[in-house]
């Protein structure tokens, strides 16, 4: 009878541990980079619209090809300005960072998560409801930021990749001329 339990309990577990790698699964995004892949952690329990969101854009393949217009060493790589960012020809540095998607702009949800390196938040004007489609990763943490904008995720996989990201220029804001691209976006691994 006991070995009935344990053969049960196993089960029981095997199965729990499948079901939870499913669901991790689809809060996963994966970014290819010029030098590899960069896995985020996304993270629906605290920003659910925000999540929500970008996982539509990724699946409409509306990342795809989309410049990180503005990389500040020691800061942050922004990227996501579907609007602008995917143009391949007479791309403007200056006019990436604009722009959003076809959606609204969303909410803040704000969170007590710290950015941290790694942390990926969402990009906004001085308006706190005016996030779209625009993210951010940080290469250092940015206490500044805790409270102000919306957590969405962490790298758990490709840091270094994201470290490999073409800065921009200190003097202009960290605008990038001739920058990298985050090559394809898609949900899960």
């Amino acid at each position: 009878m006991n070995f009935l339990k344990f053969a049960v309990a196993g089960a029981l577990v095997t199965a729990s541990m499948s079901f939870t790698s499913l669901a991790y699964a689809k809060d996963l995004l994966t970014i290819q980079l010029k030098d590899g892949p960069v896995v985020v952690e996304l993270r629906p329990d605290i920003a659910p619209q925000h999540v929500a969101r970008i996982e539509a854009l990724a699946k409409a393949g509306e990342y795809n090809n989309v410049a990180f217009h503005r990389v500040i060493e020691g800061f942050m790589a922004q990227t996501g300005d579907v609007q602008y960012g995917d143009l391949n020809d007479g791309y403007q540095a200056d006019a990436a960072g604009t722009g959003g998607s076809s959606q609204p702009d969303l909410p803040a949800e704000f969170s007590n998560v710290p950015f941290e390196r790694g942390t990926v938040g969402m990009a906004r004007s001085q308006n706190p409801n005016s996030a779209n489609s625009q993210f951010f990763i940080m290469f250092a943490p940015g206490s500044s930021l805790n409270g102000q904008y919306t957590v969405v995720g962490k790298v758990v996989s490709g840091m270094e990749n994201v470290d490999k990201i073409k800065r921009g220029d200190d003097a202009n804001n960290g605008a990038v001329s001739d920058p990298d691209r985050m090559i394809s976006v898609k949900v899960g691994q």
